[in-house]
């Protein structure tokens, strides 16, 4: 992704080991990368997945999952408009829906609650869920959504992780947190970093970012589990939803890297609901940035290679 010098300050979790934004480095490829892709790239480069232009093309699929996955681009516009479009035709399919966001942190969930109590302005609600500081990218982008929630009386979940708790892990690891800070996140039996590919996957963005700056076997691993950390608290909160609201459909706004493959929040949630019967459907909302992409394995259910229709 591309971000200013100041916002780039702002996002860095340990600013020796990494020079961007945990959580979003993988996958979440520029704007101007998504400008510049050939139209019909997508489909000869992801074969197993379905690349498509024309919402209708998906919206039927959509309209059937329990949990719905929409993959962004942080900083592209485009990806946000999508999202709106695709929320709202889906809440006139199915009004019992649930919006979770990657973009709040879980200590403030009530402040979200408030706002859309319409007890919180939309500036109060910036400030109180410290959004500048612990997201960052244009309120702008998030903004109509947030204030179609609150139109509709949409319940929206927040999923992400203190940043405090992702921070720590990445310098110090997960066994260096205490009692109190592991109340914050998912129980550590249920955090589950066994998947290979997956710490493959990371590793190599790890060293791709360091440019140079070589960090050692600790701080990859403690890269990993910061992900993971991450991944593995976003699936607990919308598994929990799921389970105690089994007639909502839940649409996930999140980055790229915790959708692919399955691999972040999806195949987690699944881990936490084989005992329910559901279904998820993931939507890139712009090609990613990949260049080795796995035979016959799809990156997603979807992918949109143009301008929504």
């Amino acid at each position: 992704m591309n971000l200013s010098s100041e916002t780039r300050q702002k996002r860095l979790f340990v600013p020796r080991l990494f020079a961007f934004s945990l959580g979003i480095f993988l996958l979440c490829s520029s704007a101007t990368y998504a400008q510049q892709r050939v139209e019909n790239s997508c489909s000869e480069k992801f074969v197993a997945s379905k690349c498509v232009d024309r919402l209708s093309e998906i919206l039927p699929e959509l309209a059937q999952a329990n949990i719905v996955y929409l993959g962004e681009t942080h900083d592209n516009p485009e990806d946000h408009k999508n999202q709106l479009k695709i929320i709202q035709q889906l809440y006139k399919r199915n009004p019992k829906i649930s919006i979770a966001l990657e973009m709040f942190q879980r200590p403030y969930q009530e402040v979200i609650n408030q706002y859309l109590a319409g007890k919180l302005t939309e500036k109060e609600l910036i400030e109180k869920s410290e959004y500048a500081k612990r997201w960052g990218f244009p309120w702008e982008n998030y903004a109509p959504i947030l204030k179609f929630a609150k139109e509709k009386q949409l319940s929206v979940i927040a999923l992400n992780t203190p940043s405090e708790i992702t921070r720590k892990v990445a310098r110090e690891g997960l066994q260096s947190l205490t009692l109190s800070e592991q109340k914050l996140i998912p129980p550590l039996s249920e955090i589950h970093t066994d998947n290979e590919e997956y710490r493959q996957q990371l590793q190599a963005a790890f060293q791709q970012h360091q440019a140079g700056n070589h960090g050692n076997s600790a701080d990859v691993e403690n890269f990993f589990q910061a992900q993971v950390v991450w991944d593995e608290t976003m699936a607990e909160g919308i598994a929990k939803f799921v389970k105690t609201h089994p007639n909502y459909q839940v649409i996930v706004l999140a980055g790229q890297g915790h959708i692919i493959y399955g691999y972040g929040i999806p195949n987690r949630v699944a881990r936490r609901l084989k005992a329910e019967k559901f279904t998820q459907r993931s939507v890139l909302l712009s090609p990613p940035d990949e260049t080795q992409p796995k035979e016959k394995k799809a990156i997603a259910d979807f992918i949109l290679q143009g301008g929504l229709r």
